[in-house]
């Protein structure tokens, strides 16, 4: 069918998020990792492309989010969203906003939001500045993150420096008065020459009334909470048939596998709760993984019972993480990490894993891509965003749930594992 909505995400866990967001709707929400190389075929009604753009150089970010829009477009979708994490992780170069107007230009649009709001998960805006949880992002954990630190919590602070285009908001008391008081300011903004739209948003309600007054736009950007309300709003109109319904889950082997390269504080917690249920781990060290590469992890990993999900673990606190960037780089201490993590999903996928728990975006990255996964079949989400997803590895239907650093309760490894072998 032709896509109703087609999203890029600048990262795997990203896009796995707004898949399963988008999954709760019933319709079948198909996955692609990086863009396919044929022409498209067999598209859902929502079409989610995911990139491994968050990072990397503003210029090859903007090419790979062109050709992600190409393939949208020719496979017929006149409707887009640009998913990038609820903490709006970039820099004063970008990547957020110089993709977004490159998207904008290839739309031929002149205004989009920017609305990363994600209650459910603790992240609200207002008047223009992120919060994460009752702190303001930049007094939050992410004021640490190895790649892109949050030192300023306004949002608009954050993006005017990465567009060319005038940086505006519409603030929680507009959004309260409703859908048409949206519209209005959006067109009130786009009448001075305002393209680039901060909208307000503290409850799920919110939300609701931002997806109905932007939903007509070519092009949409955000954290995927506000994409969640759109299905509603398609089925109500009859844009979305009651006949698109989801995939069916395929019998999936019983060996487990555990995966962890995010450093961000939940994730560090979860790693901790997993531990302390007696579950076998494996830590990971950059600085020795530089000197001496991951044949110690393989071994471990070959010797043990993949019945008992163990875990290949290279989360860490901030000081240790910043230890070894002061040694290897910023850069190559990430990509020494990924190299080892993505190797142990081979080896554990070879030796007979067919369910993956994988934490971090770079990570979920490195392992889709080992693992030789280009499209997702999106099941039952774990916790809000995070969902379980289906493919094929080696010839072999596999499960994997590819979780963002700071999704998830402290269980969440326990409860994601649960929630496989229930289904």
């Amino acid at each position: 069918m032709t896509p109703i909505l087609a999203a890029i995400a600048d990262d795997f866990t990203g896009a796995t998020d707004l898949a399963g967001l988008l999954a709760r709707s019933g319709a079948r929400v198909s996955l692609r990792m990086g863009v396919p190389d044929t022409p498209p075929s067999d598209t859902a009604a929502f079409e989610v492309i995911a990139l491994k753009i968050r990072t990397v150089p503003v210029a090859d970010a903007v090419a790979e989010a062109r050709a992600a829009l190409a393939w949208l477009r020719s496979a017929g979708a006149e409707r887009f969203f640009w998913k990038y994490c609820s903490t709006f992780d970039s820099t004063a170069e970008g990547n957020i906003g110089p993709v977004a107007e490159a998207l904008m230009s290839d739309l031929g649009t002149a205004q989009t939001i920017y609305c990363p709001a994600f209650p459910e998960n603790g992240r609200a805006i207002f008047m223009g500045n992120l919060f994460v949880g009752r702190q303001p992002l930049a007094e939050s954990p992410m004021k640490d993150h190895p790649l892109t630190p949050m030192r300023d919590s306004n949002l608009m602070r954050l993006l005017a420096p990465q567009v060319t285009r005038e940086v505006g908001l519409v603030d929680r008391l507009t959004v309260a008065r409703g859908v048409e008081a949206v519209r209005a300011e959006l067109a009130s903004l786009a009448a001075k020459g305002v393209a680039h739209v901060v909208v307000d948003a503290v409850a799920d309600e919110d939300l609701g009334i931002i997806a109905a007054a932007c939903r007509d736009m070519p092009l949409m950007t955000g954290g995927s909470a506000v994409a969640m309300p759109l299905p509603a709003l398609y089925r109500a109109d009859g844009t979305l048939s009651e006949e698109a319904i989801g995939v069916e889950r395929p019998a999936i082997g019983a060996g487990r596998v555990v995966l962890s390269g995010s450093c961000s504080a939940m994730t560090n917690r979860q790693v901790a709760d997993y531990g302390a249920r007696g579950a076998p781990v494996f830590r990971l060290d950059p600085l020795v993984l530089a000197e001496e590469g991951p044949q110690a992890a393989l071994d471990w990993l070959g010797a043990q019972d993949l019945s008992a999900a163990p875990l290949v673990t290279a989360t860490a606190a901030p000081d240790s993480v910043k230890r070894a960037q002061e040694k290897l780089g910023v850069a190559a201490a990430g990509e020494i990490v990924e190299t080892a993590l993505a190797a142990c999903a081979v080896a554990a996928r070879d030796a007979g894993a067919r369910g993956f728990v994988v934490a971090g975006g770079e990570t979920s990255g490195a392992v889709a891509k080992a693992l030789g996964v280009t499209r997702l079949d999106i099941g039952a989400e774990i916790a809000p965003g995070v969902p379980w997803c289906y493919a094929r590895s080696a010839g072999e239907p596999i499960a994997l749930t590819l979780k963002s650093g700071n999704f998830g309760a402290e269980t969440f490894f326990a409860d994601a594992l649960a929630r496989l072998e229930a289904a």
